[in-house]
């Protein structure tokens, strides 16, 4: 009797268990958290290295005679060496880059970017180079002529350091790929040197009767112009991007002078002088990569969804 009481007691609180069971709210399963997609939005700062060519390679010199004596002779020699003095040297120059950046972007749709970046970097763009010309007197009385003037003009041209400030609009075609173009100020520091060197000479006369000084000229300062390109950046890791990017800078021309002088071997006295005048223009290419790490100031707050 008392094991029929027990197992029917037993019964009825199993019963009484699953119905309280039942009565309990039940648990989700904790959400699984999916990190947001990158953003663009925010501060940057890296360092960019790649290599640089000058696009315009030539270095002009243009001369006039301003004094030509005409009591050791009257053929037009000043005019004849003037023309020796003349000419163009192919200055071909490039060199590597190495520098840094800051910029911040606002990503204010999915796809389209608006920012600004300034950057600066040392370059060892030069180069050098020379031509040779050969002039008879104008108007040589003597038969056959032999009175010439060969000279050679010798330049050599650097740029040596730029920097930009450029507005960018981009593309985000992926959550991590951009495409961008960019373009704004330009400025840098910039050399440009020339030497011209001449010596007389006669087909009929093997005595110097004539001694030439050498002239040279520089110019060297600081340019201001603009800056264009573009390029893609690639967010490989958080806060971490890769870029690479060609840029065409102008920084406009540059002018100097200089003169040169000859002598008579015979009496020292002062034969012929010109004036020279040279011009030259510096702008260039720029291909480089950059590393940029994006900063979490100005980015937008991160909310999680569930």
């Amino acid at each position: 009797m008392i094991c029929r009481i027990l197992t029917a007691s037993i019964g009825a609180m199993a019963l009484a268990g699953t119905a309280f069971a039942a009565d309990l709210p039940s648990r989700a399963p904790p959400p699984v958290y999916v990190p947001p997609p990158p953003t663009w939005t925010g501060f940057y700062a890296g360092l960019n290295a790649g290599g640089s060519w000058l696009a315009n390679t030539g270095v002009g010199t243009a001369t006039v005679n301003t004094f030509d004596n005409a009591i050791f002779h009257l053929d037009g020699e000043g005019a004849g060496s003037a023309i020796s003095q003349t000419g163009t040297a192919n200055v071909p120059a490039g060199g590597v880059i190495g520098g840094g950046q800051i910029g911040y972007n606002y990503q204010f749709t999915n796809n389209f970017l608006a920012g600004i970046e300034a950057d600066i970097q040392g370059l060892g763009v030069h180069g050098n180079g020379s031509v040779t010309r050969l002039a008879q007197e104008v108007g040589d009385v003597d038969v056959p002529p032999d009175d010439q003037t060969l000279s050679t003009i010798s330049s050599e041209k650097s740029v040596n350091w730029l920097g930009t400030v450029r507005g960018r609009l981009g593309w985000v075609a992926t959550p991590t790929l951009l495409f961008f173009g960019d373009g704004g100020l330009a400025y840098g520091g910039v050399k440009s040197t020339t030497q011209i060197s001449s010596i007389w000479t006669s087909p009929q006369i093997d005595v110097i009767t004539e001694q030439w000084l050498p002239g040279y000229g520089v110019y060297s300062g600081t340019k201001v112009g603009w800056t264009a390109g573009g390029g893609a950046e690639w967010m490989f890791l958080p806060n971490w991007s890769l870029k690479v990017e060609y840029l065409y800078y102008s920084l406009g021309s540059g002018s100097y002078g200089l003169s040169t002088s000859s002598f008579s071997a015979f009496f020292g006295a002062l034969d012929t002088t010109n004036v020279s005048r040279i011009s030259t223009k510096f702008n260039g290419n720029i291909v480089r990569v950059g590393l940029n790490y994006h900063f979490d100031w100005g980015a937008p707050p991160v909310v999680a969804k569930y």
